[in-house]
């Protein structure tokens, strides 16, 4: 009987951890809603990456669908998807924008000289603040813009093949 007393509670823990657990885990980063969308797209002004010409702010963004992709160089999954971006900037024509997100400027020039550049314009986000106005979770994440400066659709996480033919594309082109 001692020992079912001192059991029970343990036990009774566990399952109340285990199910508060499961309710914290929720859906995908990728599945959390944005407020944003239809909305015009945050003000922002950033600087360029050192040496590069221009930087990127909101009015960069009008008159046309684009992609808003935040990446860094530490970022494993920003250089998973990296390939799709390229081949959607360089196959598809399609305007890609890059928000260089906390990353040490020679980091990130050094990726993008490693791995290409797909981006049109690129801003950096050295304090993350642009990132906060837009509601970004962490990186990557992509946002199709269209041609009035509303955001449109929004993706936490790496872009996937699937995605990218499966909704980006038909979205983009319904734009």
């Amino acid at each position: 009987m001692k020992r079912v007393l001192f059991i029970l509670p343990v036990v009774l823990f566990a399952v109340v951890a285990g199910a508060a657990f499961l309710r914290l885990q929720g859906g995908a980063p990728s599945e959390l809603p944005s407020n944003l969308i239809d909305k015009p797209a945050p003000a922002f002004e950033l600087p360029p990456l050192p040496g590069r010409e221009g930087g990127l702010s909101r009015a960069d963004l009008g008159g046309r669908p684009v992609l808003v992709n935040f990446f860094a160089s530490w970022c494993a999954p920003c250089l998973a998807e990296h390939p799709l971006l390229t081949r959607l900037s360089e196959e598809e024509g399609i305007p890609i924008y890059g928000v260089n997100y906390k990353d040490p400027p020679e980091d990130a020039l050094a990726w993008l000289e490693r791995h290409g550049n797909p981006f049109r314009l690129i801003g950096a986000d050295a304090t993350g603040r642009t990132a906060i106005d837009w509601g970004v979770y962490g990186v990557p994440e992509t946002f199709v813009i269209d041609g009035d400066g509303r955001i449109r659709y929004r993706h936490a996480g790496p872009l996937t093949p699937e995605l990218v033919e499966g909704t980006l594309l038909p979205l983009l082109r319904g734009l």
